[in-house]
């Protein structure tokens, strides 16, 4: 349980760190992405940017 918690809250950090570039590719704006202004400054929480790069790797890494 402690590896999955462990392994989304890594992915979130890459993917919030990466979002102007990801951005360009449409991963960041998909439904179920929140994006929160608060005095601001705008935070970024991309859980359906993260199920879907997690699934594409995870078929990846699979195939080969």
């Amino acid at each position: 349980m402690f590896r999955w918690v462990f392994t989304v809250f890594i992915a979130l950090m890459v993917l919030s760190a990466a979002s102007p570039w990801l951005a360009k590719l449409g991963i960041g704006r998909l439904p179920g992405d929140l994006r929160l202004r608060f005095r601001g400054k705008e935070y970024v929480f991309p859980f359906a940017s993260t199920i879907v790069l997690s699934l594409a790797l995870n078929l990846l890494i699979r195939l080969l």
